[in-house]
């Protein structure tokens, strides 16, 4: 008897990665919530096992928060900070790692399981294999980003947050790839149409659009050039170009925001030509239809919220809802060009 399934058709699988999905999103969530609130570098410590643990006595408390104070954030930034303060970002960023280990083992338990009794296809397993290889670099490029803040900063550096961000969305779209595979089972034949293309294009300007989003918040550039649509009243901010290609790129404030400003414009007439197109195409069904149609307005809407959250200077609130609406988006882009692609 061969040790894997010949369909790739699995719904508990199905099931199950759409559970790790979420819970990458969530993931996703709370770390955004963690940078907005500058907890991300109140454990100045990588224990991935015994870090699980929290501070259980006012010693132990102590000595973390003497910890912290060592950084350059706590001298240049929070000097004076009272204990009680240092546990709401301690909290933040522990809760942030505690969801990552839950996440590891929700993966890799059922994974060893359904590979053990023979319920998943040498496709699917090697798909997931990789998705749990990516998983592991995922929690590696976690700390290397807050290693970055932990001397000669007071945060991040921008960079390391955007790849931090990015692994994190791929992980999302592959995991509701493979979970669409294992719901439906592989398909028949894919579509030879322009629809296909066009969906994993559009995939990758909405990807673009997050990572420059990640520089945009590892930058703190949403509390500057707060109307719209000009910045400061000029269409180009004042400082534009005179720090260097990489300040350009990654650690300009003015910049970053620009570059994510234009990037938005160009996703919204996307998904204008997405919405006209899938309303007067006769080749797609109606579920891929409805789907794309859904898709184009939330890309709108996403836009919307992203001006929104500008003008008000980045609250919290209004910051954590234009980053889970960045994940819908992204979500329903993924759907969209797997459906498109199969018949």
């Amino acid at each position: 008897m061969t040790s894997f399934l010949r369909s790739d058709r699995s719904r508990p699988v199905a099931i199950w990665l759409i559970v790790v999905a979420v819970m990458v999103l969530a993931m996703v969530i709370v770390g955004g919530a963690t940078r907005l609130t500058d907890s991300g570098l109140s454990i100045t410590e990588w224990k991935p096992v015994t870090g699980a643990i929290p501070p259980l006595n006012a010693a132990d408390w102590q000595a973390e928060f003497a910890r912290y104070k060592q950084i350059p954030q706590y001298a240049q930034l929070n000097a004076g900070m009272s204990l009680a303060d240092f546990k709401i970002i301690y909290g933040w960023e522990w809760s942030h790692r505690l969801l990552g280990r839950l996440l590891a083992v929700v993966f890799f338990v059922p994974l060893v399981v359904f590979a053990v009794r023979r319920m998943l296809s040498r496709r699917l397993f090697i798909r997931l294999g990789g998705i749990f290889v990516l998983g592991g670099l995922q929690g590696a490029v976690g700390w290397w980003m807050v290693a970055s803040g932990l001397a000669g900063r007071v945060s991040v550096a921008p960079e390391r947050l955007m790849t931090h961000l990015g692994l994190a969305f791929a992980l999302l779209g592959l995991l509701l790839w493979t979970a669409f595979d294992a719901w439906s089972g592989a398909a028949r034949q894919t579509l030879p149409s322009p629809w296909g293309r066009r969906a994993v294009v559009l995939i990758g300007l909405i990807y673009l659009q997050i990572l420059l989003g990640a520089l945009v918040a590892g930058n703190d550039a949403g509390l500057i050039y707060n109307d719209w649509p000009l910045m400061n009243g000029r269409l180009l901010p004042d400082d534009y170009g005179t720090g260097g290609l990489w300040a350009v790129l990654a650690h300009d404030q003015g910049a970053v925001q620009l570059h994510h400003r234009l990037v938005a414009y160009l996703l919204a007439l996307a998904a204008i030509a997405l919405g006209v197109g899938v309303w007067r195409s006769r080749t797609l069904g109606a579920s891929s239809r409805l789907l794309g149609g859904v898709l184009a307005g939330t890309i709108l809407a996403q836009g919307g919220l992203g001006v929104a959250t500008l003008m008000l200077r980045a609250p919290l609130g209004f910051s954590i809802a234009h980053q889970l609406a960045a994940a819908g988006v992204f979500s329903l882009a993924t759907a969209f060009a797997w459906r498109v692609r199969r018949v």
